[in-house]
């Protein structure tokens, strides 16, 4: 499952025209979280917030047959 986020994280602020936008990826390219970001100041501030052990993102899928995706 590839994840979107197109709302940075530091402002909550939506990020339109994804180009021209700096982005992070997390994970193996078919499966992975992309956290796009207004500024590459946000995104620097979120990664070395995010690099602290206890803000860590972990992904983790959900195999089971009662899952649903939505969205």
């Amino acid at each position: 499952m590839h994840i979107r986020v197109t709302t940075d994280p530091i402002t909550q602020k939506e990020v339109h025209n994804l180009s021209n936008h700096p982005c992070h990826y997390e994970g193996d390219g078919n499966s992975g979280l992309e956290i796009y970001f207004e500024t590459q100041k946000n995104m620097d501030e979120f990664l070395n917030w995010e690099r602290e052990e206890d803000h860590r993102i972990t992904l983790k899928g959900n195999d089971s047959a009662d899952y649903v995706a939505e969205g």
